[in-house]
């Protein structure tokens, strides 16, 4: 078992990673339903309205919750506050095989853009957003991923990529063309747009979506090798339809066995 040490957080793991955050008295984390793993006696957990960072006034807080249900967010996360005067422990463990990727604001101008479902959890304080696009053409057609969550203020957020994934670090005017749903995130300079796929043998034939996101440098971009939506298809594809017994899975016969035995009807 692997583990990257540095000064406050521990990560473990290799494809199923978790992250040990030490919390100092009084110091709290904020994170999504769903990532809590373990903590120690003293942190005390409380559901709150929002991220927490006490930006603006009420408005802000409501119109900044109105556009995380838009993105089918909730209006709450949960608050995790160490209670205790010396240090406690908590940890959160990745929604499926994959990487968490640390993310420390003060060196990235403090601003990060991320997919929607890639937050795991940060420093309180930290302002989680979405990020909406000026450009007309990834609102409308981005699909998957553009709404982009946003990250903003000081400290250390994580968040989580699915299957491998790749840092690229772009030069200024250098680009590439990912699928939407292997963009796990990237810093505020790179200039992002989401293009049709040409040609009308590739939408119709071609077995990708129709919509792939350009990013343009300079910048760093994080790409996964296997997005949630990906995986649950392929799972979605394989399960026993109907309730009946799947047979024939890894054969020749296929679906075509299940005909044959009766199961389909």
């Amino acid at each position: 078992m692997n583990m990257y040490k540095v000064t406050d957080y521990t990560i473990y793991g290799e494809e199923m990673q978790y992250v040990e955050i030490s919390l100092s008295a009084s110091e709290a984390v904020v994170a999504e339903a769903g990532g809590f793993m373990m903590m120690e006696d003293g942190i005390r957990m409380k559901t709150i309205f929002g991220d927490g960072s006490d930006a603006g006034g009420i408005m802000n807080k409501l119109f900044s919750a109105g556009k995380r249900l838009l993105t089918g967010e909730s209006l709450f996360m949960t608050l995790f506050e160490n209670t205790y005067p010396n240090q406690r422990k908590i940890s959160f463990a990745s929604p499926y095989p994959g990487k968490i990727l640390p993310i420390n604001l003060n060196e990235v101008g403090g601003k990060f853009i991320c997919q929607k479902d890639a937050f795991l959890c940060a420093n309180q304080g930290v302002k989680i957003g979405i990020e909406f696009s000026r450009k007309l053409g990834r609102g409308l057609f981005g699909g998957e991923g553009f709404i982009m969550q946003k990250l903003e203020g000081s400290g250390m957020a994580f968040i989580h990529a699915g299957g491998t994934m790749a840092k690229i670090e772009l030069q200024p005017g250098q680009m590439i063309k990912v699928d939407t749903g292997c963009v796990v995130g990237f810093t505020q300079n790179v200039d992002y747009d989401v293009q049709l796929v040409g040609g009308i043998r590739n939408t119709i034939f071609g077995g990708e979506g129709l919509f792939f996101a350009t990013l343009k440098g300079p910048g760093t971009v994080y790409i996964q090798s296997l997005p949630f939506s990906r995986l649950a298809g392929r799972i979605w594809a394989a399960a026993p339809q109907g309730g009946g017994k799947h047979k024939g899975e890894g054969s020749l016969l296929g679906g075509l066995g299940n005909l044959l035995d009766g199961d389909n009807r």
